[in-house]
């Protein structure tokens, strides 16, 4: 029986969650974790195998958001097989050499989570089936590629490479997604399947060129062409492992990929040609040029790596059926050697300590095992006969000299692809010979010697293949390169021959004008030029350096001149652009609604108005005595919630009671680090303009609440109530809609609020008031004990309880319940402070933050498992003994996750906001830092 592809994918996230678990394990179980992943897919990939070679599809869908064409699709042919197998592969190898690498100080739990989540998010994209669904694990793989490259967050350099590649990365993907609606637009449907059907259609269309442009800026950006290529060399400031696996099996290839899946619905015209084969011809060369001058291993490598990309890119470029070809067989060829390599640049590096070719040399006689292996990688990567890059590189030269018309567009292929050939040598040699031959090493601190056996075992692998490859590519490689090449070209697929000798041609021609003129150019720039010179710093970088620094300028002087200190200014600002949006279609020519005649008021109505009013009305003559302000306000919110108990809406009654409840914690928190009372405000001028602007803002707000509120009667609630007990199997229609008919809003939602409580532990974890921002003033003393607060917490967990399990046939639900276990413990903030309370409460809310998302996510998803959309509601009636029947629903999963999210950023916020406390490093008269103290919270010097 074939396995299905989501059992496939779910792996490697499943043991990500086993790793991420707050359990004590050793170094070495956890690797093993990390290893079953892609051993266990390998097996799957196997038991798929004799559908996938014998030409079919695997195919299965399930239905996530049918209104968007977005569905769980996952696809699996002969190219998505080829990747999944490197991804798994060559992750399976890395996990290994990772375990063997690390050092002792390194976190295995971090490490392998996020090579494992980067495993997962390259699955899912090779595996998507729909446009949408392969959108959303493309920047999976951008934010996770981000953490690993940054893995050492100590370094300045792993910072910022990784804070350059997720913004140009991140950049290009929001390009990829313009161009993937325009596709979904022109075709009228994402799925994958159709998408490819539709080459005709697609390029007939007058959106095609910026469809294709905007797609293939994705592309580029992510597979490091130029102009973007200068984001690679950076990214090596990442552990060698990830470097490894990110050049080889991941990210880079996510471009190349993309580029051979969408093949089919995007090649065949003439912009695409030359936007593509000359990009790729410019990255070919460049990267090829950089490489010979690098003096780190790593960075030659990163450098090949670009130009060997650009190859690629190139030959998906020429767009003929056997370019195709030799661009699957040089991605299957570079991802073995160039893991090899980098694998060897890392062994070299953990056992000398330096991966500067200017100290190293003669490591022949001190790693002989270890040089053996990466000089025959060398040798591949050149292209030397009787190894796999031979044949791509020779599949190359005779597609470069077919390219285009016969002409100018034909010569500047053939003498690109000659000169890459030369500059591939050339590169090549410099890392075997100044690593491996010469004098040296040379200013090392300990002595070169092999790696543990254990931690070669990755390379030799992929030497072997090299190897085999190279000698006997007919019976090791072809079948895979037909299947993967067919799925591409369907009937268009060639009849080639895979064999180490074509005879003497002109490609075997150029091979060797390749190796003899990469040699004269080494030793010629060797003895005429400074190979050992210092490197500059590359243009692209100084451009990004000079755009990001120009937009960090502009963002200052912007906050500056808004966000100077002053609340009022902010305040004021925000308001008048409310005011000015709400007035602007008015001002155009819109008119105004017809209202239809008020109802008459009954008199409980008139008086929860009145009180309302008088309140606001306090509120401006009790403005400078802070407390009671807060109070007033307090009331204004009491009374909205009675008016919606009028208005029989008791589920917004309850929310909008327990938001005050909440605010009112939150403002007495704030009240904290202000004095009891403000300044009175001196200027009439400015009281007559507040006046005025809060007068248009409130009747203008007024005048949408009424319209609101006075809309004809024909919506959808009759339908919504209709349908809430038959199909969500509640009776209390509010809870229904926010966990089952809009339940994705709703996730979405709990989403936003968990990064902003996240945003906000962030900002504040090490915030300090400076002392001339401390405003003197008697502190506020509330006239509350603090035992009434602990004595309401077991009663009000009771009654969160109770309110959460009503929730679906009463008012109630996840989110009230979160609130009002939330409120005591404020309360307990605001009496005895925060420390007093964390000492015994001692509860982790970011956690809470994350389960309450998981829960979410797991009971949305479970609902997939039995072919029915994201988030559908199942029903179950228990039957118990002593208490009778018990009815379920699976939406109380979801609205358990809301529960735990709004518990948890509710409580993340309002603690933090009692954590701030004065500076202690600052000057109390001038308020200036003084460098040479530090906090006594961080330990880190301000």
């Amino acid at each position: 029986m074939t396995p299905q592809p989501e059992i496939l994918l779910a792996l490697p996230f499943l043991m990500a969650a086993a790793i991420a678990l707050p359990l004590r394990l050793p170094r070495s179980t956890i690797a093993w974790i990390a290893g079953a992943a892609p051993l266990l897919g390998l097996i799957l990939l196997g038991l798929m195998a004799s559908d996938v070679f014998g030409g079919q599809v695997i195919r299965s869908s399930h239905a996530w958001v049918p209104q968007l064409d977005l569905a769980f699709s996952m696809r699996v042919d002969g190219l998505a097989w080829m990747f999944a197998t490197m991804v798994l592969g060559i992750g399976g190898l890395v996990v290994l050499y990772a375990h063997y690498y690390l050092s002792e100080r390194d976190s295995a739990r971090r490490f392998f989570c996020y090579l494992l989540l980067f495993m997962g998010a390259m699955l899912g994209m090779v595996l998507a089936g729909n446009l949408l669904l392969l959108m959303v694990f493309w920047e999976l793989t951008s934010i996770s590629s981000f953490l690993l490259i940054g893995f050492w967050s100590h370094r300045q350099d792993a910072r910022e490479g990784a804070r350059m590649a997720l913004i140009i990365t991140g950049g290009g993907g929001l390009a990829l997604l313009g161009g993937v609606l325009l596709i979904g637009r022109i075709v009228g449907s994402y799925d994958l399947d159709v998408v490819l059907a539709a080459g005709d259609v697609i390029r007939a269309h007058a959106l095609y060129p910026w469809a294709l442009l905007l797609v293939l800026a994705g592309i580029f950006t992510k597979s490091a062409q130029f102009p973007f290529h200068f984001w690679l060399p950076h990214a090596m400031a990442a552990p060698t492992p990830v470097s490894a696996y990110l050049h080889s099996a991941t990210m880079v290839k996510a471009g190349v990929f993309l580029l051979a899946r969408l093949h089919p619905a995007l090649a065949g015209s003439e912009l695409f040609f030359y936007v593509v084969s000359g990009i790729g011809a410019i990255t070919l060369l460049v990267g090829a040029w950089h490489a010979i001058f690098q003096h780190d291993l790593k960075g030659l490598l990163a450098y090949s790596t670009i130009s060997h990309l650009g190859l690629i890119t190139m030959l998906f470029g020429l767009s003929t059926p056997m370019a195709v070809v030799a661009g699957v067989f040089h991605i299957l060829n570079h991802a073995t050697f160039k893991a090899s390599l980098f694998m060897a640049a890392g062994i070299i590096d953990h056992e000398t300590g330096t991966r500067d070719m200017r100290r190293l040399g003669n490591l022949r006689r001190l790693m002989p095992f270890t040089s053996a292996l990466a000089i025959i990688a060398s040798l591949a990567m050149a292209g030397i006969p009787l190894l796999n890059g031979f044949l791509s590189k020779e599949m190359f030269f005779a597609e470069a000299l077919e390219a285009g018309d016969p002409g100018l567009m034909r010569m500047a292929m053939a003498a690109a692809a000659l000169l890459a050939g030369i500059f591939g040598v050339a590169y090549s040699l410099r890392f075997v010979y100044e690593t491996f031959f010469g004098t040296g090493p040379r200013q090392l601190d300990t002595t070169p010697h092999e790696p543990p056996r254990w931690m070669k075992i990755p390379v030799e692998v992929l030497v072997v293949l090299c190897v085999a490859v190279g000698i006997a590519p007919a019976l090791t490689i072809a079948p895979l390169l037909s299947v993967a090449a067919g799925s591409i070209l369907g009937e268009s697929m060639p009849q080639y021959s895979l064999a180490v000798w074509h005879g003497w041609n002109l490609p075997l021609a150029m091979s060797l004008a390749g190796v003899v003129g990469g040699v004269l150019l080494y030793f010629g720039l060797r003895r005429l030029t400074g190979l050992h010179s210092p490197t500059s710093q590359s243009l692209g970088r100084r451009v990004f350096r000079w755009q990001l620094d120009s937009l960090f300028g502009l963002s200052v002087r912007l906050t500056q001149r808004l966000a100077n200190g002053s609340l009022q200014r902010m305040l004021l600002a925000l308001v008048l652009s409310a005011v000015v949006v709400g007035s602007a279609p008015f001002l155009a020519g819109s008119h105004l609604p017809d209202w239809p005649a008020p109802q008459p008021i009954p008199l409980l109505g008139w008086g929860l108005w009145l009180v309302m009013m008088a309140c606001a009305l306090a509120g401006l003559f009790l403005y400078q005595q802070r407390l009671l302000a807060v109070l007033v306000m307090g009331g204004v919110g009491l009374m909205v919630s009675m008016t919606f108990v009028f208005l029989s809406a008791p589920d917004l009654a309850l929310t909008q009671l327990l938001v005050e409840l909440v605010t009112l914690a939150l403002m007495l928190l704030g009240m904290n680090y202000l004095p009891a009372q403000s300044p009175p405000e001196r200027s009439q001028w400015r009281k007559r303009r507040d006046a005025v602007i809060a007068i248009a803002a409130g009747a203008g707000l007024a005048a949408l609440a009424y319209t609101a509120m006075t809309l004809p009667s024909n919506t959808i609630s009759g339908d919504l109530l209709l349908r809430s007990l038959p199909e969500a199997y509640g009776r209390n229609v509010v809870n229904v809609i926010l966990v089952d008919f809009r339940g994705f809003d709703t996730f979405g939602e709990i989403t936003v609020f968990g990064i902003a409580a996240l945003v906000v532990h962030a900002l504040l974890r090490r915030s300090r008031m400076a002392p001339e921002q401390i405003m003197p003033g008697p502190p506020i003393k509330l006239p509350v004990p603090a035992d009434l607060a602990q004595m309401m917490f077991p009663l009000t967990v009771t009654v969160s309880l109770f309110m959460f399990l009503r929730g679906h046939n009463a008012p109630g639900g996840g989110f009230i319940a979160g609130l009002v276990l939330a409120v005591p413990l404020l309360i307990q903030y605001v009496i005895q402070g925060t420390a007093s309370v964390e000492s015994r409460f001692g509860f982790d809310y970011i956690r809470c933050i994350g389960i309450g998302l998981l829960v979410a996510i797991l009971s949305g998803a479970a609902s997939m498992l039995f072919g029915v959309p994201f988030l559908t509601s199942g029903h179950l009636d228990l039957h118990l003994p002593l208490v009778g029947e018990v009815p379920l629903a699976s939406a109380m999963g979801f609205d358990t996750g809301v529960y735990l999210v709004v518990f948890g950023g509710v409580m993340l916020i309002l603690s933090m906001m009692g954590t701030i406390k004065p500076s202690r490093t600052r000057n109390a008269r001038h308020g200036e830092i003084d460098p040479n103290r530090r906090s006594t919270r961080t330990g880190e010097m301000h």
